[in-house]
């Protein structure tokens, strides 16, 4: 049986496909006027080289169990991962309109019984690494080659349950299990740094028993770099890469604000945001 992978979707350019998954989070957007569009419009690049470069899956067949899991921790985060979904395929892009509406198979917080590529529901933030320990250590069992990628945000950080999963993942070697991390700096009541800071971090999860890299989020060549490092890791730890990443990236007038944790655009600003983004078209 002929097999999807990351390496047979690469006619199209890496720097076009975040810019596509930037342009659809900001098309969802606009559908309910507001949403969590900085963290996707910054988080663009990330999911941009994990599904066009590093992830092995097939968009005809979300369940395939040969396929790398990918888990959103962040539930709020939705937005952006429906963005990737409908570029990579498994989901239409008939369906963007529906987002956040009615029966749609895009609410506004990720739910893994709703939608096809989404393998948890996140949202009560800390819990992802948890899951994702019991799913590597599930697939090493099955002796499986698959990896398991859990994203998670800067604020959970300050949950025990992630130092705990931590600790998990550590003592049992699960060098399939790579955990990316935004780093953002932004939290609902400020910058993540003033609420609870985790720093300093990489020395913290390398404390950890964790193989550790800290990368520019939206400087696709490092973070293309720092995935193929992760994956061939040649020890047997589990693997966290550090994304310092910009909260609305690729657009200028929306970088410059500073709320940006839940962003409230008003109806012109919408074609102003696309206006924008358009002018930075990659070929």
């Amino acid at each position: 049986m002929s097999t999807e992978t990351a390496s047979s979707r690469s006619n199209i350019s890496l720097e076009r496909r975040a810019w596509n998954i930037r342009r659809n989070a900001l098309l969802m957007g606009e559908v309910q006027g507001q949403g969590y569009i900085g963290q996707a419009l910054g988080i663009a690049d990330v999911l941009a080289a994990s599904y066009f470069h590093a992830l092995e899956y097939r968009p005809s067949d979300p369940e395939w169990e040969g396929r790398d899991r990918f888990l959103l921790s962040i539930g709020h985060y939705a937005i952006a991962l429906y963005s990737v979904l409908i570029e990579a395929g498994v989901l239409p892009e008939e369906e963007l309109g529906t987002y956040g509406m009615d029966d749609s198979r895009m609410p506004m917080s990720g739910m893994a019984s709703y939608t096809p590529g989404m393998e948890i529901t996140g949202g009560s933030l800390g819990h992802g690494l948890g899951i994702a320990v019991g799913m590597a250590m599930g697939l090493k069992r099955k002796n499986s080659g698959s990896f398991v990628y859990n994203l998670m945000s800067d604020g959970e950080l300050g949950e025990g349950s992630t130092w705990e999963a931590a600790m998990a993942a550590s003592h049992h070697k699960l060098d399939n299990l790579i955990c990316l991390v935004d780093f953002n700096n932004q939290q609902a009541d400020g910058r993540s740094t003033d609420m609870l800071s985790a720093e300093p971090l990489p020395e913290k999860w390398q404390a950890f028993g964790w193989h550790c890299q800290r990368v520019d989020g939206n400087d696709l060549h490092a973070v293309v770099a720092a995935l193929d490092a992760a994956r061939k890791h040649p020890g047997n730890q589990p693997r966290t890469i550090i994304f310092d990443t910009r909260m609305c990236k690729g657009v200028p007038f929306l970088e410059e604000r500073e709320i940006t944790h839940f962003v409230r655009v008003e109806s012109g600003e919408w074609a102003r945001a696309l206006t924008v983004l358009d002018e930075g078209k990659p070929q």
